[in-house]
């Protein structure tokens, strides 16, 4: 298939008393496949306006700065040339793997937002200009600290900064990450297990008010609230989400994807994944050929 791609699980640099792996490079494409990796990573990618990024089943293009954080193991993501014209471009990487969650040091309060981040960055986290201009000065200057004290300390102190600031998006679906979001209302909660049980069947409002414990208009409106999105928008992301999932993880037909999916008819479903997803099934599929390889 000549638009295959190999999804290589990358082995890290990074040694079991390693904090750190920071790879600060000048380079006049990006070839490196897609790819996933146990360690955590923060990617900053400078003058490469018009690569293709994609991380689950999320593809942007971005301009002049990006800066993307991923803390899941199953996440895969590529940096694609695509449009980009630039032959100097800047890509820092830098891996580490923080136990956040345990009874130590970084379960204390002060580390609060970071987890939080961490937590949010397992579907992909973008961060806007604004943030990645507020760390620029930090993330220009770690590769040359050589006393890895200072270097740590001062990548933490990027870390916070990105955690305060306001704009980040996440990147890949929850459905097609695997993702719970844990700062949900009971309320909201109840209804998200519902719809993320029975996305292959119709969803009636009705049912989905009474979990709720509102009256279907009542519930409309408490939806949109919580979640940002139209009832009928969330259903159709998260079926997208969980047929993106299929088409990189089975070989089930596209028409048996859309059908366990919960949409009604084949047509209907490839004009909502092209106008969602900016490419067909089919395609998308394509791009995502897997053979799984160690490094």
């Amino acid at each position: 298939m000549a638009d295959e791609r190999r999804i290589i699980h990358e082995i890290s640099p990074l040694m079991s008393k390693d904090v750190l792996y920071i790879a600060d490079r000048r380079k006049k494409e990006f070839t490196y496949p897609i790819h996933n990796h146990e360690v955590f990573e923060l990617n900053f990618v400078e003058n490469a306006s018009g690569v293709r990024r994609i991380v689950g089943d999320s593809s942007e293009v971005i301009g002049n700065y990006d800066l993307v954080l991923i803390t899941s193991p199953d996440l895969e993501h590529v940096w694609e040339q695509y449009k980009c014209a630039s032959d100097n471009i800047r890509e820092i990487t830098i891996q580490f793997y923080f136990h956040l969650n345990d009874d130590n040091f970084f379960s204390r309060n002060p580390f609060n937002s970071i987890r939080k981040m961490m937590d949010e960055a397992k579907k992909g986290l973008c961060f806007p200009l604004s943030a990645i201009m507020k760390v620029y000065p930090m993330l220009n200057s770690l590769s040359s600290i050589k006393d890895s004290f200072y270097a740590v300390t001062q990548f933490l102190t990027i870390l916070y900064e990105l955690s305060k600031c306001d704009g980040s998006h996440t990147l890949a679906s929850s459905s097609y990450s695997k993702i719970i979001d844990k700062d949900d209302s009971k309320q909201i909660m109840k209804v998200k297990n519902y719809i993320n049980d029975n996305y292959r069947d119709e969803i009636r409002l009705s049912v989905l008010a009474s979990i709720a414990g509102l009256s279907p208009s009542a519930f409309s409106r408490f939806f949109k609230i919580h979640t940002g999105k139209k009832l009928s928008d969330y259903i159709i992301d998260i079926r997208l989400g969980f047929a993106s999932r299929m088409l990189v993880d089975t070989n089930l037909s596209i028409s048996e994807i859309s059908y366990n999916c919960g949409f009604n008819n084949l047509s209907n479903f490839n004009r909502i994944f092209k106008r969602k997803k900016g490419c067909t099934p089919k395609v998308f599929r394509n791009n995502y050929q897997k053979t799984r390889i160690i490094l």
